[in-house]
């Protein structure tokens, strides 16, 4: 299997089996990007891997703000076996920032990873950071508040409409395990109607949707493998005195009757008269 990442950079094609055998290029390496001299980026790069973990690249590069000041940054990307069908987990740390400002960053990495297309990039993004690094860290005030380390962030919601499942099974085994492994509670109520209720961080919730639509996860009508195309977002949205779901479990139903009785067995009665009861 060739390494994903040598995509991202301007650097001799490899694969794994090499970078196992040739314990230098597990070394420091400054890479340079071929791209405009203003904008180049100049980093060093120490690869891990790691048999459960994926690739795992630890990043130091410069950026410089407005001010010609230059930061130096500290990035780690862990990029799992889906990669690139999944965004990479991303950490971010500075001498030079505040742990508010490196979680910001880090959100604003996130983000924009969940936005593009699933292909290879790591390089994009550190492109793109160097690109807006003074827009992220100019004014404090539009920073999001994140709670100090060892608290937790704001609680979403989110409740989505699936048209239908051809490989129940298999289908069903994805949303659980993406469910398990961004730590997100809820129910996937199966009857008439198929609904994904979420619950947990709004980052969490961005990568779910990130992975419904870009993974491969149901087949056609004809038995290929197809990713989820009509998926329907009917609510997404922040709570603050919303009743903990403590994990996530799958719920059939015969009737309505059941699936409001569900809804409000978690508090969420409201959130199914405003975005269920009004379904077709």
């Amino acid at each position: 299997m060739k390494c994903p990442f040598y995509q991202q950079f301007t650097v001799k094609r490899t694969n794994l089996s090499y970078l196992r055998n040739q314990n230098r290029y597990a070394r420091d390496h400054r890479l340079d990007s071929d791209v405009e001299p203003r904008t180049s980026l100049q980093i060093i790069c120490r690869l891990q891997i790691h048999a459960e973990k994926g690739l795992v690249f630890r990043i130091q590069m410069e950026v410089e703000a407005a001010t010609s000041e230059r930061t130096l940054l500290s990035l780690l990307f862990q990029l799992p076996t889906e990669y690139p069908h999944c965004v990479p987990k991303i950490s971010v740390s500075s001498k030079q920032l505040s742990r508010k400002q490196c979680q910001h960053i880090k959100q604003s990495l996130l983000e924009k990873a969940s936005a593009l297309e699933p292909d290879p990039m790591v390089h994009e993004l550190l492109l793109w950071l160097q690109q807006n690094f003074t827009e992220l860290t100019l004014n404090d005030q539009s920073l999001v508040e994140v709670q100090e380390e060892g608290g937790e962030e704001e609680t979403w919601i989110a409740l989505f409409l699936i048209d239908h499942m051809r490989s129940k099974t298999k289908y069903i085994k994805a949303i659980e395990k993406w469910s398990s492994d961004l730590g997100l509670t809820g129910r996937l109520f199966l009857g008439k109607l198929i609904l994904v209720l979420l619950q947990g961080t709004r980052r969490s919730i961005k990568e779910y949707i990130h992975l419904q639509r870009t993974v491969k996860v149901d087949v056609d009508s004809s038995g290929k493998r197809c990713k989820e195309k009509m998926m329907r977002i009917l609510c997404e949205t922040q709570v603050s005195d919303l009743k903990r779901i403590s994990s996530f479990e799958i719920k059939e139903f015969l009737s309505l009757e059941e699936l409001q009785r569900e809804f409000e067995q978690v508090g969420l009665m409201k959130l199914y008269q405003e975005f269920v009861a009004t379904l077709p």
